[in-house]
This record gives C-alpha cells, sequence and structure tokens, in this order.
C-alpha cells in the first residue's frame, strides 16, 4: 500500500529529474540538437534547435532574470502559448519573433522542428539602458510571439557570427549591439510607452575623444568594454557611443577594429613576425580572424601583403 507521504516523496523526486533534465530556458535539454550559449556580463546569448518532428514543452517560472528575444532561422516551427486557463497557437516563419517576460510564468507547447536565436538581456541591463537614454522600463515589455519586427530581426542576425565564432567575439561589438536591441525594445515594445529620445547632437571634448582612443590603444590586445571607456570619459554608455560616433565618423568597435589592422600591417611590414604571433598580438584570436578583418579594411591579405613587402 502506497501511503500519502510516500506518494508526495515520488511526486517531488519525479519533479526533480523533470527540472534536472530542462536547461535555463526551461527546454528539454536530451531533445535539443542544437545548444550553444555565449555569456557576456548582463547579456546571455543561445541558439537553440531540434531537427526531428514532434512535440515538446517550455516551461519556466516567473523570475527577475529581465527579458527573452527569440528570432526563428527557419520556417514551419508553432507553438501554443498558455496563459492561466487559455491558449493561443502562433506559427513561425524564418525571421520571425518573439519576445517575452522572464517576470512572467511561461509554459508552451512546440510543435515540429525549430532553429531560434535567442538574446537574454538581465534587469539591470536593461535599467541601466532606459536610465542613459532618459527612458522608463516599467513592467517590462508588452510579449508576442509569431510576428514581424525588420529592425529587431536585422539587429539578431548580426549576432549570428557570434554563436559561430564566440573565440572571435569582441566585448565592445557585443555591448554596442545589445544597447541597440535594448533601445529599440524600449521604443518599440515597452509597457512604459517610452517617448522618443529628444537630446541635441551629442559630443565629445577633445580631451574625452583622445582618452576614448587613449584606452582602447592601450587594449589593443586584450578585450575592453563600452562601459570601461563611458566610466573614464565621465560618460554614460549610449551617450558615448552616440558622441564618438558623431566625432569620428566610426563606431567605437569599428575604430579599434581599424586600429588593430593598422598595428597589424605595421608589424607585417617591419617585423619578421609570423602572421599567427601577430594576430595574437594585435587582439585577434587567431590568424583566420585577422586575415578576415585585414582582409576587407585593407583590401589586401595579410600573406600577400608580407610576400610583396
Amino acid at each position: 500500500m502506497t501511503t500519502a507521504a510516500s506518494t508526495t516523496s515520488i511526486r517531488v523526486e519525479a519533479l526533480g529529474r523533470s527540472a534536472r533534465q530542462r536547461d535555463g530556458l526551461g527546454c528539454s535539454s536530451d531533445k535539443l540538437g542544437t545548444d550553444i550559449e555565449f555569456e557576456r556580463g548582463g547579456l546571455t546569448l543561445y541558439r537553440k534547435g531540434v531537427k526531428q518532428d514532434g512535440v515538446s514543452e517550455v516551461f519556466t517560472p516567473a523570475s527577475g532574470r529581465g527579458a527573452l528575444i527569440g528570432l526563428s532561422l527557419s520556417q514551419g516551427h508553432s507553438r501554443r502559448i498558455f496563459r492561466g486557463a487559455s491558449s493561443q497557437a502562433y506559427g513561425f516563419a524564418s525571421s520571425s519573433l518573439y519576445l517575452r517576460n522572464f517576470g512572467d510564468d511561461y509554459r508552451a507547447e512546440l510543435n515540429g522542428p525549430f532553429d531560434f536565436l535567442l538574446l537574454e538581456l538581465s534587469t539591470a541591463f536593461l535599467r541601466e539602458t532606459a536610465v542613459e537614454n532618459g527612458l522608463r522600463l516599467g513592467d517590462g515589455f508588452i510579449p508576442f510571439a509569431g510576428e514581424d519586427d525588420p529592425v529587431l530581426s536585422n539587429l539578431m542576425r548580426a549576432f549570428a557570427p557570434t554563436l559561430e565564432r564566440p573565440q572571435e567575439a569582441s566585448g565592445l561589438f557585443v555591448e554596442q549591439l545589445s544597447m541597440a536591441i535594448g533601445l529599440h525594445l524600449l521604443h518599440a515594445h515597452g509597457c512604459a510607452g517610452a517617448a522618443p529620445v529628444t537630446e541635441k547632437q551629442p559630443a565629445l571634448a577633445r580631451w574625452q575623444e583622445q582618452r576614448a582612443k587613449d584606452l582602447m590603444e592601450a587594449r589593443l590586445s586584450s578585450d575592453v568594454s563600452i562601459a570601461e571607456i563611458a566610466e573614464g570619459c565621465s560618460l554614460s554608455r549610449g551617450y558615448f557611443i552616440r558622441a564618438f560616433r558623431a566625432a569620428t565618423g566610426l563606431t567605437p568597435h569599428r575604430w579599434l577594429m581599424q586600429r588593430r589592422v593598422e598595428e597589424a600591417r605595421r608589424m607585417i611590414e617591419g617585423s619578421d613576425y609570423s602572421l599567427a604571433d601577430i594576430a595574437v598580438a594585435c587582439g585577434f584570436s587567431d590568424q583566420s580572424h585577422l586575415t578576415r578583418h585585414f582582409t576587407h579594411i585593407l583590401g589586401v591579405s595579410p600573406g600577400r601583403l608580407r610576400r610583396l613587402r
């Protein structure tokens, strides 16, 4: 005979096993064919996919984690999202999106294969982005599923190479892109009804521009964050990015990549170091990483430049 206590114990044990089999987004880990994760500060990128047809369930309890954006990279997927006693089905084409707040319980029934690129923005990151731009985060965002937002889709797709080659990820690039996404969400999908930012043309004082460049020059061979540079210039991150671009015509990330390529060119033309050693010395993850950026910016590969020398 099974007692009430033993029945409760069995139920708790079963729930424990179920929880262990789910990842941080509530997916059944053993069913995922693609499962990639990249974390940087208050931002986490994911690539989640299932190739075989079938039905699975996602569940995450309410928490203070922030918000999650999902970009569908394939078509034919559908899901039924449950809200209390009601539910609604949504279909996803390629480039369709969904947005949900971690502050709400989330339960969905997933149907068919899928391939999603996902970005989790922490509450702290969203709050800081809102404050820097004179906006209110309010109660988060208005959730949606299976909808189109070309601006958000294109911004999200720009993250794909980061998950394909995480060793090459630039902190400046990840921060800049995430801030652009956060600002778009606040304006287009925020519950607080954010008003457009109205500020005069951002500008850097001469000392601020030089300070920013000095900080990046000092870190040519390593990573540096927008927050670190902006703090050194006594500016918010958002204002600094806009002001730096107004002053130089380049984003901080683009300026840094050009300086790294220039330094690599100087070393190729003036030393006998191997291309692999030069790549690492100039802040690239390896020789192929150097070659891609070098060729894109200068129109010639490092190997060809060395042969011409």
